[in-house]
């Protein structure tokens, strides 16, 4: 079913991910799947987990200030913009795929919790939380990792909240 790679044959962004995590303490190994991993519920499929387990990244562009905010959210759930406006503080808006790739470095649906081009705002959904093992974006859409939501929080520094 799934094949991993080692570090040395892993893609370059697939390594890029590997070496941002080492660089953070978590010694979580990057899987390169054949099938695509694109979306949460291919992603849940691939694996073998359940759509929650998905640790999904969504990137918004803040309207006023032009930040770009990543929100790591539960694949079961869907982003409430209402609310993601409050937390950063201005009106939101979905990102462009360009705009994903010019902030984040990563193409969208390969997006990885870090790793990032620039300084990214992040949020994490506090749904993510409620599982011993999640599953997140590793620089492809055929990449993902394995991590405890604590290494997620730890490893981004971002701010869990209710974002659904």
């Amino acid at each position: 079913m799934n094949r991993m790679k080692n570090a040395n044959t892993l893609s370059s962004d697939a390594q890029k991910v590997q070496a941002s995590l080492a660089a953070r303490g978590i010694q979580a190994n990057v899987l390169e799947i054949s099938e695509s991993t694109h979306t949460a519920a291919e992603a849940a499929r691939a694996i073998g987990c359940q759509l929650a387990q998905i640790a999904k990244s969504l990137v918004f562009r803040a309207e006023q200030s032009g930040a770009a905010i990543l929100v790591i959210t539960s694949g079961a759930n869907r982003v409430n913009e209402q609310r993601l406006a409050v937390l950063v503080g201005e009106p939101i808006a979905k990102a462009s795929p360009d705009f994903v790739r010019e902030a984040t470095g990563f193409a969208v649906g390969g997006v990885p919790p870090v790793g990032h081009s620039t300084a990214l705002r992040i949020f994490i959904d506090q749904d993510l939380r409620q599982h011993a093992a999640i599953w997140a974006a590793a620089g492809t859409p055929r990449s993902m990792v394995r991590l405890t939501p604590a290494e997620l929080e730890a490893a981004t520094g971002g701010v869990v909240a209710d974002v659904k």
